[in-house]
């Protein structure tokens, strides 16, 4: 629908003023605040911190339109990844070997089960409250699923168990056997996605999209504009996210609980774009885009994060920390288990969506009272 003001007005470009300004507003905050800086200033990139994730969503709603599924929620996954991946590499790098090696472990396992439990689960409560039942591919799942089984437990469950190095580690041969398969499994699963079998992730029953979903699509200059400015936006989240770190560390000290928590907090961030378009696409009864993705956010969190680190930890010589202790395989088991079943009959309801929430809430539970 076209948007009646100036920018449409006079540019035809469809996009409503405050997507475009927050985003803009963002990076002149970015560029201004320095490294040291007051607590009314950590409020006001706070503020602006959601007015951009809010932006970065409805950019990336107009390039998904534009492109057809399942490439457009494939372009939110990746760009969003990327930016996580600098984001890890970066603060690995500033902080050295004795606190950052743990980093990448604790960021993409806080992300797999935001995603896994926190996203899904909110889709399918969502969904299941205003539908009672929703449909879905279950082909593309079940290859969702598959890979990602394999890519967490070869990742993130297996260094505890090998013997060539001493601890939840991997040998630098290992690191870059397991750094190599995991793009293999992730460059697989993306030419299943869009290639070979693209009609897995498309939704089984096209009477179940909204009217919006059958607009026309925006015009080559609103898209092109929107796609800018969602890789503005992920910057700009990225940045200020890790410039309120410190005072985020601060806070999570002065309550007693572990550093751990500050990696949780930060990768919520960094999700909400995806994680409130989601939401928003299991509202209006498109579930399949919200499971393309969360999954595919999932496996593009490992399968791109793990060979970067594994490609600075070789050339920094790093050792880099990739085991997860019992008490998280066992969670990470549990919530692939339960998402397992729960897409095993191909309608969901709302008491999936309420376990895997509650698989959340013993997640960050155990976390803060471990």
């Amino acid at each position: 629908m076209p948007h009646n003001n100036l920018l449409y007005r006079t540019m035809k470009i469809a996009l409503p003023l405050w997507s475009v300004v927050c985003p803009v507003i963002g990076l002149a905050v970015m560029l201004l605040v320095g490294g040291e800086h007051s607590g009314i200033m950590d409020l006001v990139m706070g503020v602006v911190l959601i007015s951009v994730v809010l932006s970065a969503v409805h950019h990336a709603e107009v390039v998904a339109h534009k492109v057809g599924e399942p490439f457009g929620t494939l372009i939110l996954a990746l760009a969003i990844t990327v930016i996580e991946v600098a984001l890890i590499v970066t603060i690995m790098m500033s902080k050295g070997e004795a606190e950052g090696s743990t980093l990448a472990r604790d960021t993409v396992f806080a992300a797999i089960m935001l995603i896994l439990t926190g996203i899904i689960g909110l889709c399918l409560l969502i969904g299941g409250y205003r539908y009672k039942e929703q449909i879905f591919m279950k082909q593309g799942v079940s290859a969702s699923l598959v890979a990602l089984t394999a890519i967490t437990v070869l990742t993130l469950v297996l260094p505890n168990y090998t013997t060539s190095e001493a601890g939840p580690v991997y040998s630098t041969s290992q690191l870059i056997f397991v750094a190599i398969i995991s793009l293999v499994l992730y460059l697989g699963f993306v030419g299943v996605q869009t290639g070979r079998h693209r009609d897995y992730f498309l939704p089984e029953d096209q009477s179940s999209e909204d009217e919006n979903a059958h607009a026309a699509p925006p015009n080559n200059l609103t898209a092109g504009l929107s796609l800018i400015l969602l890789l503005l936006a992920l910057v700009v989240v990225v940045i200020l996210s890790k410039k309120l770190s410190p005072a985020i560390e601060t806070i999570v000290v002065d309550l007693g609980a572990p550093k751990s928590l500050v990696g949780i907090i930060i990768a919520s961030v960094i999700l909400l774009p995806e994680g409130m378009a989601a939401i928003r696409a299991a509202r209006k009864n498109r579930l399949q885009t919200s499971l393309n993705l969360a999954l595919g956010s999932a496996l593009a969190s490992i399968g791109l994060t793990i060979p970067a680190v594994a490609i600075v930890g070789y050339f920094t010589g790093f050792t880099i920390t990739l085991g997860i202790d019992t008490k998280s395989t066992l969670l990470l088991i549990l919530s692939l288990f339960t998402i397992s079943i729960s897409f095993g009959a191909g309608r969901t309801n709302i008491l999936q969506g309420i376990v895997l929430l509650v698989i959340l809430a013993t997640y960050l539970f155990t976390t803060i009272v471990p």
